[in-house]
């Protein structure tokens, strides 16, 4: 494994370093505009621990290519990210394999802060048919990024998965494996009365089944479906999205939190 760090103009490294199963590398300096983090020489369809920056929660992903490439995100982008990440004069990235408790645990399915908008190989991974105004603050992989604030909107800690006022908006969630889903908490946005809600709505998974949703006007509370039993499960849409009757045309997801575990570790 191979961590670089390289502005995309040059590809001259400011930075990179070699492993064989853990990459720790530090450099002292600033990103620019431009800066991009690779990760290389990875093996395909394995799990991964990836920590982008000191400020990011390390990420549990599953990898389907031999390299990743990570631009750091500037002005617009970074509005999504804690202001503290990408910024100093020293910082550090990691990678690592999962260890096989990592893969074997109960755990959200669903986090993943690593997510990107335009990576479709790198798992779980958040996409949408409607994101507001095409803002980063918006985008579906706020969804998964593992913040909890819901009571406001816009820049972190209040990103969200915005839907533009659109009544057929559609959420989709990729495993990129088969997983065992044993219950889905949503935290939906409640900057009120800047917000509506949802009273209902409908989770459609891989397998044909779906899971119809009636829900509340909750703060810093997460409507719970408990008790399911989807087994095999590869990808979910959050779909069938029916606002309150509330003035507010505002309703948004803040976060979706899938728990189970890996259906290849059924039984262990």
């Amino acid at each position: 494994m191979k961590i670089s760090v390289y502005n995309d103009w040059d590809h001259i490294p400011k930075a990179e370093k070699q492993g064989q199963d853990q990459v720790v590398l530090t450099w002292d300096g600033e990103y620019r505009k431009g800066d991009i983090i690779e990760f290389s020489d990875l093996v395909p369809g394995t799990f991964y621990m990836v920590r982008a920056d000191a400020a990011l929660e390390e990420a549990f992903v599953l990898i389907k290519k031999d390299q990743v490439l990570f631009p750091v995100p500037f002005y617009e982008r970074k509005t999504s990210y804690n202001p503290l990440c990408f910024f100093g004069n020293r910082h550090i990235v990691s990678i690592r394999k999962a260890e096989t408790f990592e893969i074997n645990a109960f755990k959200n399915l669903a986090l993943n802060p690593f997510d990107q908008h335009d990576v479709d190989y790198v798992f779980p991974h958040a996409s949408a048919n409607v994101e507001t105004r095409n803002e980063a603050v918006f985008e579906a992989r706020n969804a998964i990024d593992g913040c909890l604030a819901c009571t406001s909107h816009g820049e972190w800690p209040y990103e969200s998965w915005g839907i533009n006022r659109q009544d057929d908006a559609l959420f989709r969630l990729d495993f990129g494996r088969k997983v065992d889903i044993h219950e889905i908490r949503l935290y939906t946005r409640a900057d009120f009365p800047h917000d509506n809600w949802w009273v209902s709505g409908r989770i459609h998974f891989s397998d044909g089944s779906d899971l119809p949703l009636k829900m509340e006007k909750l703060v810093d509370t997460p409507h719970v479906f408990s008790g399911l039993d989807k087994k095999d499960i590869t990808w979910l849409t959050l779909s069938d999205l029916i606002k309150a009757d509330d003035p507010s045309p505002f309703p948004a997801l803040t976060q979706i939190q899938v728990f189970g575990k890996e259906a290849a570790c059924r039984g262990k």
